[in-house]
């Protein structure tokens, strides 16, 4: 997938025709739809694949999964509404190359229909035909707790991306959530939701490590949330990927939140020239992403050297070499 490219007025042509037919930008979800749609069923896929094309010879990979359960619903809406804004700062102020986004829903295996939806990566406006057909189940079991674990084993063990497999350039993996995920990966829920077979629980730590080998992952904590600055779970994340948990106190800043974090993970910008540009573009975003960015280190965590060749790539990611 990938091919393609991105096209404000695509999106704004869609969107005029969703507001002249009285069509909503989640009808699959907001007619009633409760079952996952098959452009998003992640059971039975091998691999998710971000790939290199003659169009997009430098491919970056970037998941944006957000949390659909309860008083996170709203979050798809807002993304789908900001496309235009993470585009913008992206590609015109030249934060990444070919970048291929995927977006996808976390829900609660232990009670939800449609617990886990995984789209492509893409680089043109079927990514916003892949957010139309996403569940806002707006369920979760009320504990705590979401199948975030269940969704970062997908992305670690069902995503293939040139940027790492040829580059040895890691994509880059952002969760919008507001609570903990659950202790470790079941087998029971793998096996109904994706279909591998697990031996055993993988602990949620040791899943995270794996993600990490691949992906900068980052959570987003956004206010307006049901635990929003909630201290446990903050220091929870904190604890799997430390200086990488964003307190976001406008979920409207949420597309240059995560823009700007790309921007300072390539060394494209620092965060100063990032909040220049938002006022550039027009955007009010500043302060809030000024501060929700203001702890976080510049710089990807590593790039690891030859990434094909037999090279072993299943180190600590944080001991990899830069080059």
């Amino acid at each position: 997938m990938g091919s393609g490219r991105w096209s404000t007025n695509v999106y704004d042509a869609a969107k005029s025709y969703r507001a002249a037919t009285g069509t909503s930008a989640f009808a699959y979800s907001d007619s009633g739809a409760r079952e996952v749609h098959p452009r998003l069923d992640p059971r039975g896929v091998a691999v998710r694949e971000s790939r290199d094309s003659a169009e997009h010879p430098r491919s970056t990979a970037i998941a944006v999964l957000f949390d659909v359960t309860g008083s996170m619903g709203h979050v798809p809406r807002v993304l789908q509404s900001k496309l235009p804004e993470l585009f913008g700062l992206l590609l015109r102020k030249g934060y990444v190359t070919d970048p291929q986004i995927l977006f996808g829903a976390v829900g609660d295996a232990t009670c939800d229909d449609v617990p886990l939806q995984v789209g492509q990566f893409e680089s043109d406006n079927r990514m916003d035909d892949d957010m139309a057909h996403i569940v806002l189940e707006g369920g979760g079991g009320g504990q705590r707790t979401e199948s975030y674990e269940l969704a970062m084993y997908f992305m670690a063990r069902h995503t293939s991306m040139d940027c790492y497999d040829r580059r040895g350039r890691k994509g880059y993996l952002f969760l919008i959530g507001d609570e903990l995920p659950y202790a470790g990966v079941k087998p029971k829920e793998v096996r109904a939701v994706i279909g591998d077979e697990l031996a055993e629980v993988i602990p949620v730590a040791a899943i995270v490590a794996e993600l990490r080998r691949r992906f900068e992952v980052y959570y987003i904590l956004p206010t307006g949330s049901a635990y929003a600055g909630d201290a446990e779970i903050l220091a929870h994340w904190r604890g799997l990927l430390g200086q990488n948990v964003i307190e976001l106190d406008d979920l409207d800043a949420v597309c240059e939140t995560i823009a700007l974090t790309v921007g300072l993970g390539e060394e494209a910008i620092d965060l100063a020239e990032g909040l220049d540009d938002l006022a550039d573009v027009g955007s009010k975003a500043g302060e809030v992403v000024g501060k929700a960015l203001a702890t976080l280190g510049s710089g990807r965590g590593g790039v690891v050297r030859g990434g094909l060749g037999g090279v072993d790539l299943t180190g600590p990611a944080d001991t990899v070499e830069r080059l």
